[in-house]
């Protein structure tokens, strides 16, 4: 016979069971889930070093065992005695409970990050291989890009092995460049290859001779991270292909007909930019909105486009491929509702709408895997497919959930992809437009003025009616353009260190002409060429005009880059700006935003300096700061003629800091110190330019009227800012004649000239490119200890004398040189004799930016050091 208190045992257990179930199924589970993988994906990316493979294992199945917990007990229950029940129940709330929930989610998400990453770090370069001749057969694997005079192209590794026939082990996925001295190239254009260098297409397998080397980028406050990018493409090396006489010749083996959507993206760009009608750089934004390319836009073109705040739209973004997805869908409706009122069955089977959506999202998914599945059209696809699939099913989510879906799964395929500044740009912008809420054709008629109505039925009422909704679809835009602004100023200062002013009147300029008329012109110019050349007509007065608005004085603020502490309530406060239901209360998100606005970054004290060692790779840049005054000595070399050092790590280090140089030395008229000085003279127009460059030198001419009086660093010059001494102790004056650039390097000596009760004395000697001459005749004149020491000509066998280190007797010696560069600097004797006399060496190559302070000046701070992360490469000790 049933007993009825086991009876009432099995009915509370079933109800605590259902309860738990339905709360953790439930609409009030989301949150605690969402917040819970975003938790577990940000603590596994501020690891510095990864972890075991087992360790992320055990993460794993501990984050499943709370997760299966109430259907574990479950199984369990009907053993249990009766008076388990209560007992039971509560188990199953607690482990349906919210925190349980973030508990579980957190330490799920966390253990799958770091088991991908772990086997990610495994198909990296072997530290061996580095500057070895490979012989490797590779696969094309991504549309090639001409760039610098040459091709950089992504490849997938078939057979490698060493120049003496023994197999080697490679990462599937490299980067490659392939360059030829005698192809021509043209900054801010496109040329083709020339015949010394052949095409090369996606899909061809080729066999070439290569040097390689491990994933390495310079690491700058501020800066691009290029081995983080590298990671997250699974990109397990770079190098370059051997062309010397000695080398075996490239030879390709064929088209293997793989990646066939890489291939037709090279196919309709080559097309689009060897097109005779209008200039290259027209075309070149109209290949990155065809095809996703960028790379053929110049440099000075993205700075307009950054000034002006378009730059989301000059590629393909999300409201590309949203417009492609709903004239898609529209055209679905229309054809199935046809094909029903004539009799047709089978589109009955389906409605309209659900027809319309699928339809919308095939071509939506086929466009952003043409455009190369970059995170906006990740983003853009999955909400796509979010609301499709409510469509269909008949349901209606709160866009709140719709925008966490999509953002839930892009970091599930693409963890690393929180890192990218486009992911949190492109879902705080679709955020802000979610949470404004859509609009109806009935709210557009009710806001029609009655008056309006009386005429209605006519021909004048109906194009009253027609401009009225003009009218209000204008102001829709507006509204929208400025709710966007609000909510992604913030990120831009956290992100950007700046606020683009003309941007609101930009993108309501260019979003509606870029959407509306070029981006279709263009789509559909792949079936018909001709409507390029119509596209590029269209598209040459907004760039124009975009390159006027850019020129205003104040088109664009600088801000210091906040801390995480206020750059976050200012991201808060742009929400509550943007936000609707703010009402009048909407000043409180200026309250949040205005502090972040009036931050400035520390400086010195007075009479105390500072010193920013920039990583540059092969050549010198050196940030100094006192209490109120900026110098920078040399600018960095020019890697390319569209790429310096100063737009790729001055200028985001000078932003971060929320600074302008007051003073810029060029110690020498070398390219590896000078490459970046149009980009400074362009930043700060107002900074005095010291140089031993004669008066009519090129670099002084392509500078004016920025640099209009350079004056000559000459020994004997000095002057004193906040209490700092800067003084030049090289070169002569008047200029020796017959003099290398190297020899006439300025040398600057920056010093507290006295101790004080804010400290001891310090000082720091950057001295160029000098040699073993320029020091025996410092050394002549007398030379005082310092306790820095910029390491000279890069630490070259031809400098840094034994008697010169010993009268220096630094504290510290930093190298400015690039990673496994090709003059072999700093060279084995100087590294060695530095060692031998007990001085400790710093590459940048292997610290990133170092940091100084003479207040502190036993301490020197490295960037890599300071901010460690595991996909940053480390050299081995016994490697140079």
């Amino acid at each position: 016979m049933h007993d009825p208190d086991d009876a009432g045992a099995d009915d509370a257990r079933a109800a605590g069971l259902q309860q738990v179930r339905s709360r953790r199924l439930g609409p009030k589970a989301a949150p605690w889930l969402w917040g819970g993988v975003m938790v577990g994906l940000a603590l596994q990316l501020q690891q510095p070093v990864l972890w075991p493979a087992w360790g992320y294992a055990l993460l794993l199945m501990v984050g499943a065992s709370l997760w299966c917990w109430p259907w574990a007990l479950d199984r369990r229950h009907r053993a249990l005695p009766g008076h388990h029940a209560y007992r039971l129940a509560s188990g199953w709330r607690l482990a349906g409970s919210g925190p349980v929930l973030l508990l579980a989610a957190a330490l799920g998400m966390a253990g799958l990050t770091g088991w991908r990453a772990v086997d990610r770090a495994q198909a990296r370069l072997d530290p061996v291989l580095e500057g070895q001749d490979l012989d490797l057969v590779a696969v094309v694997a991504e549309m090639p890009q001409w760039q610098q005079g040459g091709w950089r192209m992504v490849v997938q590794v078939e057979q490698a092995q060493t120049a003496a026939g023994l197999p080697v082990v490679l990462p599937l996925r490299i980067a490659l460049g392939w360059y030829d001295s005698s192809a021509r190239y043209e900054a801010l254009s496109w040329v083709q290859p020339q015949a010394a260098l052949p095409e090369v297409q996606a899909g061809e397998r080729w066999r070439w001779r290569v040097r390689l080397k491990a994933p390495h980028g310079h690491v700058n406050p501020g800066g691009f991270d290029l081995e983080l990018w590298m990671w997250e493409r699974g990109l397990g090396a770079s190098g370059y292909v051997r062309t010397s006489r000695h080398d075996l010749p490239p030879q390709r083996l064929g088209q293997t007909g793989r990646h066939p959507v890489e291939w037709l993206r090279q196919h309709v760009r080559d097309r689009l930019l060897t097109r005779p009608a209008g200039d290259a750089q027209t075309r070149a934004v109209l290949a990155a909105l065809v095809t996703g390319d960028q790379a053929a836009i110049g440099a000075q073109r993205w700075e307009v486009f950054r000034i002006t705040g378009v730059a989301h739209l000059m590629s393909i973004s999300g409201v590309h491929i949203t417009m492609l997805a709903w004239l898609m869908a529209a055209l679905v409706r229309g054809l199935w509702r046809v094909l029903a009122m004539q009799g047709s069955g089978w589109p009955l089977r389906l409605p309209a709408p659900a027809a319309g959506a699928l339809a919308g999202l095939a071509l939506a998914t086929a466009y952003a895997l043409f455009s190369g599945w970059g995170v906006p059209a990740q983003r853009t696809v999955l909400m796509l497919a979010v609301v499709g699939t409510l469509q269909v099913a008949g349901l209606r989510w709160p866009w709140v959930w719709i925008w966490a879906a999509a953002l839930l799964a892009v970091v599930l395929d693409d963890p690393w992809a929180v890192l990218q500044v486009g992911f949190w740009l492109s879902f705080m912008a679709v955020g802000a437009l979610l949470m404004m809420g859509p609009s109806s054709s009935q709210d557009r008629t009710a806001v029609v003025p009655t008056r309006l109505v009386l005429v209605q039925g006519t021909w004048l009422g109906h194009a009253v009616r027609g401009l009225w909704w003009v009218a209000a679809g204008l102001g829709r835009l507006v509204r929208e353009q400025a709710v966007v602004t609000a909510a992604l100023t913030p990120l831009g200062m956290l992100f950007f260190g700046q606020v683009s002013v003309a941007g609101l009147l930009a993108n309501l300029l260019a979003i509606p002409w870029v959407t509306l008329c070029i981006s279709p012109l263009s789509l559909l110019g792949m079936l018909i060429p001709p409507l390029w050349d119509l596209a590029q007509a269209l598209l040459q007065p907004l760039l124009a005009l975009l390159d006027a608005m850019a020129a205003w004085p104040a088109a664009q603020l600088h801000t210091p880059r906040a801390p995480l502490w206020l750059a976050l309530p200012a991201v808060l406060g742009g929400l509550w700006l943007a936000w609707p239901g703010a009402g009048s209360l909407r000043w409180m998100g200026l309250a949040l935003v205005w502090p972040a606005l009036l931050w400035q970054a520390p400086r010195p004290v007075e009479g105390h300096f500072e010193l920013w060692l920039a990583d540059v790779g092969q050549g010198s840049a050196v940030l100094v700061r006192t209490a109120g005054h900026t110098l920078l000595y040399d600018t960095g070399p020019r890697y390319s003629p569209e790429s310096d050092a100063g737009h790729r790590v001055l200028l985001p280090l000078l932003q971060t800091l929320g600074d302008r140089p007051d003073a810029v030395v060029l110690s020498h008229s070398d390219s590896d110190h000078t490459g970046g000085a149009q980009a400074l003279a362009a930043y700060a127009p107002r900074a005095q330019w010291w140089g031993s460059l004669p008066p009519d030198h090129a670099l002084w001419t392509a500078l004016a009227p920025a640099v209009a009086q350079p004056r000559p660093c000459a020994a004997g010059q000095a002057w004193t800012w906040d209490g700092v001494r800067f003084a030049f102790e090289h070169p002569p004056w008047p200029w020796p004649a017959g003099q290398t650039s190297n020899a006439m390097s300025c040398v600057l000596r920056i010093s507290r000239p006295q101790a004080s009760a804010a400290g001891p004395p310090a000082a720091v000697l950057l001295t160029g490119d000098i040699g073993l001459r320029q020091e025996q005749a410092l050394l002549a004149q007398g030379v005082d200890p310092v306790d820095l020491l910029l390491v000279p000509h890069h630490g070259s066998a031809s400098s840094s004398g034994e008697a010169w280190l010993r009268a220096l007797a630094p504290r510290w010696s930093v190298v400015q040189a690039g990673y496994r560069n090709r003059f072999g600097h700093p060279a084995l004797t100087v590294r060695e004799r530095y060692r031998s006399l007990g001085l400790p060496l710093v590459e940048t190559a292997h610290c990133g930016a170092a940091f100084w302070r003479s207040d502190s000046p036993d301490r020197l701070r490295c960037e890599r050091e300071a901010h460690p992360r595991y996909w940053h490469w480390r050299a081995p000790p016994s490697l140079p």
